[in-house]
């Protein structure tokens, strides 16, 4: 509750009631215990004026309204009604506010021009239309300024609102981003040693030396793993810092189909790849790494076909295997299509995904090159 604030208004609205009534101890009535009790209790209600604002408001009018009625020296108590009214409005309270100042207006029109006649002090006179309008001004211009600040409280509370969720938003894209990489890093690395491994412990006996190719090929596939997730990981320690290394693209194409040969998977290319965008080189990159990992893992065919084209304005990205399924969950078991999918829709492309008439499974990605373009400015412009 605002203690302080309340206090420190009390002890200005009796100090300063006493001060104007030393020059009207003529026409206005004597500061009596009644007036001081209204006047406690006009500015003592205005401690709950956060918790309970529409029945302050009201009590600061009523009170307020009595003490002028019995013929008391204005003052300070003025501030009692603007307070509470202020308190209301900032709370979203407007109905009682607004009612609350018409009442104490209505309450000394009627006061000062009917009332006046049968009310002390005696022989009091009407008050001047003049006074009432300057006092009708008053009301409203606090009012009004009141209403303002409630105004642009809300807009405050929205903006700050809309900023936290903004950085919910950054933060699961974030996450999303992470586990996305995460879940193609390790998919294509994990079936690549899993194949190897079986190759090994296979021709441990009859061919040590292509068991030791195998076990050469999981070091390196599990070298290059663990460097990317390390990449990866750190954007959580350091967010903001540039990689150590740079993404991957497609310029890096040679490499998966070494990889691939390595796990028994004969890939052919077909088409080269323009120059990309970071973005967009990454996307069509984990695109064709998580196709084939997909084809090493549910197909029984052991070869594959990866063919790049740009036509109106699109990358397209074709990978073909001849199949048959070794699974149920033939191309993969929906992580990775969905992952995919998220890739190219974030950059405003298309992935389809399927089986073949043939008995094969045939995945294409269409990414927009205009898209690309554009993120290449953006990056050029943040280095």
């Amino acid at each position: 509750m605002p203690w302080r604030s309340t206090l420190l208004l009390t002890v200005l609205v009796v100090v300063g009631t006493h001060l104007a009534a030393l020059g009207r101890q003529s026409d206005r009535a004597h500061l009596d215990a009644f007036a001081h009790v209204l006047l406690l209790v006009a500015a003592g209600a205005l401690l709950g004026r956060q918790r309970y604002p529409v029945p302050v408001v009201f009590v600061t009018a009523a009170a307020a309204t009595v003490y002028l009625g019995a013929g008391y020296p204005y003052g300070p108590v003025f501030l009692t009604v603007a307070v509470g009214c202020f308190g209301a409005l900032v709370a979203g309270r407007r109905k009682a506010a607004w009612t609350a100042a018409g009442m104490f207006w209505g309450g000394h029109v009627l006061v000062s021009h009917w009332l006046y006649r049968w009310l002390p002090p005696p022989g009091d006179p009407a008050a001047s239309w003049g006074q009432e309008l300057v006092i009708a001004t008053w009301v409203v211009a606090f009012v009004a300024v009141a209403e303002l600040v409630r105004v642009r409280r809300e807009q405050w509370a929205r903006e700050r609102a809309e900023r936290a969720q903004a950085a919910r938003r950054r933060a699961d894209e974030e996450r999303l981003r992470i586990a996305r990489e995460l879940h193609d890093v390790l998919a294509h690395s994990i079936s690549v040693i899993n194949v190897q491994a079986g190759t090994g412990l296979a021709l441990l006996d009859s061919d040590p030396e292509q068991a030791r190719r195998a076990l050469t090929t999981i070091k390196a596939a599990s070298k290059e793993a663990l460097g990317e997730v390390r990449q990866v990981l750190d954007t959580l320690r350091t967010p903001g810092d540039a990689p150590r290394a740079p993404a991957p693209g497609l310029g890096r194409l040679s490499e998966m189909v070494e990889q691939a040969a390595s796990a028994g998977l004969a890939v052919t290319v077909e088409g080269a790849a323009p120059r990309l965008a970071p973005g967009t080189d990454l996307a069509a990159f984990r695109i064709v790494q998580e196709a084939l990992t997909n084809v090493v893992r549910h197909s029984g065919s052991r070869q594959a076909r990866v063919h790049i084209d740009t036509a109106a304005g699109a990358l397209r990205l074709r990978i073909d295997d001849d199949g048959p399924a070794t699974g149920a969950d033939a191309g993969g078991s929906g992580n990775g299509l969905a992952g995919m999918r998220e890739r190219a829709a974030a950059l405003g492309g298309t992935i389809e995904a399927g089986a073949r008439a043939d008995g094969g499974f045939r995945v294409l990605a269409v990414l927009p090159l205009r898209a690309s373009s554009e993120e290449s400015v953006v990056s050029r412009e943040d280095r």
